[in-house]
């Protein structure tokens, strides 16, 4: 019995400094990321091997921009679309993630997450897209991580150039060029707002430009971008 007990303590061990080995891996990208930008991410990975799956000559779009060189308009729509108090919160929105909880429990599925940008960035470099209690978990730790070593520009500005936009698009700017022929600092506000409003489903929205529920919310975004503060 002492040596079933000293093996199951050994194997909680073990584990425990995997673990431990993995968030000190995950800390040591988000550090090495204040200062350089990241040439992938954990999704951007998972889509071209998707794409690469039905055709192997597949490559995703993407080109990093600065921050300054990305319209002022497409942040604030951004943050009106899918984080309206980023400027001020630490990393989670509880407020929002309480609506969201009210929403899916009355209409008795997932239709909200209530995600803030952080979280979503954090999700998007690291992690696969599946739903479970530890994926979860370790968003949030990596949230935490980010916010306390980034400051909110740095944040936004990664966010803006590995968040999806389209089947194999990625970024801001080969967003404004896949479908406006521009750079991203050339986005105006109209423009702006109808990325945003893509981004909950850009895939779909890249084959249906013109759905009604796309225009629906790209007005609601434009009637809040100037109520937007961006870092």
């Amino acid at each position: 019995m002492k040596t079933l007990w000293s093996w199951l303590w050994r194997g909680v061990a073990i584990i425990f400094v995997l673990l431990l080995l993995y968030q000190l891996w995950i800390f040591a990208h988000v550090c090495w990321w204040i200062k350089f930008n990241p040439s992938t991410s954990a999704f951007m990975n998972d889509r071209l091997a998707i794409m690469q799956d039905k055709n192997p000559d597949a490559e995703l779009q993407y080109q990093w921009v600065p921050y300054a060189k990305i319209s002022n308009n497409l942040k604030r729509a951004l943050i009106a679309s899918e984080d309206a108090k980023f400027v001020d919160h630490e990393g989670f929105d509880w407020d929002g993630i309480q609506k969201a909880y009210e929403k899916n429990i009355k209409k008795g599925k997932i239709v909200a997450g209530g995600s803030t940008i952080s979280q979503q960035l954090a999700k998007n470099l690291f992690l696969s897209g599946s739903r479970s209690p530890f994926r979860k978990l370790e968003e949030a730790a990596i949230t935490v991580m980010m916010e306390a070593v980034m400051d909110k520009e740095r944040i936004f500005e990664i966010y803006l150039n590995v968040i999806e936009w389209g089947d194999g698009v990625f970024g801001a700017e080969a967003a404004a060029r896949h479908y406006y022929r521009i750079s991203a600092s050339q986005l105006s506000s109209a423009q702006a707002a109808k990325l945003a409003a893509m981004v909950p489903n850009p895939r779909y929205y890249d084959k249906h430009r013109d759905a009604r529920g796309l225009q629906r919310k790209t007005g609601i975004i434009l009637s809040r971008m100037n109520s937007s503060d961006i870092p």
